[in-house]
């Protein structure tokens, strides 16, 4: 059984950093449309609480009421199933305050959220102009630097020919030197 060893692995193509910026603001936009359908969601279920709360509310000014006229009646059996009715109000109202209070704690929490991470990605936004302007300003120093090392190769190989002629002059001037030596020695 091979275990990988000898195959050859995936040469990672480079990585371009404007995608990363990219891929990071489109998981932020995505992350603060989720955040800000839950906030609309939880907006909405406020306004059928806040619905609920007032329907509670009259519901139970209109058992008080009922519940008076019957314990002014002197009705023992009616006044018992107006108060557990009240009760039951209650129970409702308090509930639904309840639940009325964690949506809106929750909403403004969602919203905040949801603006905390819009802030973010234009943050981003602005950073990732900024790395793009200095991305390309960059890669318009390294091509004139390019060019300049082009210039200065050039220059020094000139300047090496012009060593080489100045060796070769001096070369063939001690050649002369010595040829003219040569016969008047002998």
């Amino acid at each position: 059984m091979l275990f990988g060893f000898w195959r050859k692995k995936d040469k990672k193509k480079p990585v371009d950093p404007l995608a990363a910026f990219d891929q990071l603001i489109e998981d932020l936009e995505r992350q603060g449309a989720e955040v800000r359908k839950s906030a609309a969601t939880l907006l909405a279920l406020k306004g059928e609480l806040s619905r609920a709360l007032e329907r509670y509310t009259r519901q139970r000014e209109d058992i008080g009421q009922r519940l008076a006229v019957v314990e002014a009646r002197g009705d023992g059996k009616g006044a018992q199933v107006f108060r557990r009715d009240q009760a039951q109000t209650e129970a409702l109202l308090r509930s639904t305050r309840e639940a009325l209070e964690r949506a809106e704690q929750d909403s403004r929490l969602l919203l905040e959220a949801a603006t905390g991470i819009g802030a973010r990605a234009t943050e981003l936004r602005v950073e990732r102009q900024s790395a793009s302007a200095r991305l390309t300003a960059g890669s318009l120093v390294t091509s004139a630097m390019r060019e300049q090392v082009d210039r200065i190769e050039k220059v020094l190989a000139v300047d090496a020919a012009r060593d080489e002629v100045e060796r070769a002059h001096a070369l063939a001037e001690i050649y002369r030197e010595e040829q003219a030596e040569g016969p008047k020695a002998e």
